[in-house]
């Protein structure tokens, strides 16, 4: 069933209270030389100096805290199954998560070390997750899909609370679009609180669904996708997102392969941070469209810094 306007201030502020202090106040800041590179003045929340590196942790923990159920089923492609992983440890609850088979092995290995069975099917996370959902009917096992369960959006929601803390306007904020939690738990708390600050969605070019689907007002579903960034690289997109989208993006702006390795380079020289191509989506929105954004006050979130020592090797 399809909720309209289902998200509140309210409530992301009860989160924000609840959720566990080692995911709030992440570091935010103006980052000057990446800024002057990039001839904007650039703000970042860095929200991967956490136990699992991702901004997932939030929405995960005030989920997991509400649950009733003993144990929990859930899809992922690796950030939100570790965040789900550690908050059911440290709610001894019980966590299954299917991941697909051609998922980040170094999420695969995080996830199980935090204590949750993973289950390895499909080609992508998509696959993976229809799977999950059949295995839970069979089982009577409660499902978890992020961006559908209401507190992962309202834990997301709780990162808008600590940038409206910044004494900066911030003209234009680039969120990473992948299941739509992100962008929908933010967009809610700015759209409220700062109406003058644009929303823009940030997708890969390889894996448009979401933003497709949001401008043409119907589910776009793609057979693959193709891109290094995993974490957004959604093909079926969550219909209740995207009911949720609904006035709260003012622009979709797609990026090239190349732009996000340029941008994983770029935030590692001048900040230091190793992050993941999901991560540095909004990066790469810049340094594809310098005019659209020269001189504003530009904000965007590093959301996830998790990768394989191979891949630390090929991009950084």
């Amino acid at each position: 069933m399809i909720i309209p306007n289902r998200l509140s201030v309210e409530k992301i502020e009860k989160a924000y209270h609840a959720i566990d202090p080692i995911f709030r106040n992440s570091p935010q800041f103006i980052a000057e030389s990446l800024g002057t590179r990039l001839g904007c003045k650039l703000i970042l929340k860095i929200e991967t100096v956490n136990p699992i590196r991702s901004f997932k942790g939030r929405g995960a923990d005030w989920l997991v805290s509400q649950a009733k159920e003993d144990t929990l089923l859930c899809a992922s492609a690796g950030n939100f199954g570790q965040a789900m992983a550690y908050a059911c440890r440290s709610l001894r609850k019980n966590l299954i998560v299917y991941a697909s088979s051609n998922a980040n092995k170094f999420k695969i290995a995080r996830m199980r070390h935090l204590g949750a069975e993973v289950i390895l099917a499909g080609d992508d996370f998509d696959a993976a997750k229809l799977e999950a959902k059949k295995q839970a009917a069979l089982k009577g096992i409660r499902f978890v899909e992020d961006s559908l369960d209401i507190e992962t959006v309202e834990g997301a929601g709780t990162i808008g609370l600590e940038l409206l803390e910044l004494q900066e306007t911030i003209d234009v904020m680039l969120i990473a679009l992948g299941n739509g939690a992100l962008l929908n738990g933010i967009s809610k708390i700015l759209k409220t609180r700062s109406p003058l600050t644009k929303i823009y969605a940030v997708q890969a070019t390889g894996a448009p669904a979401m933003i497709e689907s949001w401008k043409q007002g119907k589910s776009i579903v793609y057979e693959k996708v193709n891109t290094i960034a995993d974490g957004i690289a959604v093909r079926i997109p969550v219909p209740q997102a995207l009911e949720d989208m609904k006035g709260a993006v003012d622009e979709g702006i797609f990026i090239k392969e190349d732009s996000i390795v340029e941008a994983m380079q770029l935030l590692h020289l001048h900040t230091g941070l190793v992050v993941e191509p999901s991560g540095a989506v909004g990066i790469a929105a810049i340094l594809e469209n310098k005019m659209m954004f020269e001189g504003k006050s530009v904000a965007t979130i590093i959301c996830g810094g998790n990768l394989t020592e191979e891949q630390i090797k090929n991009w950084l």
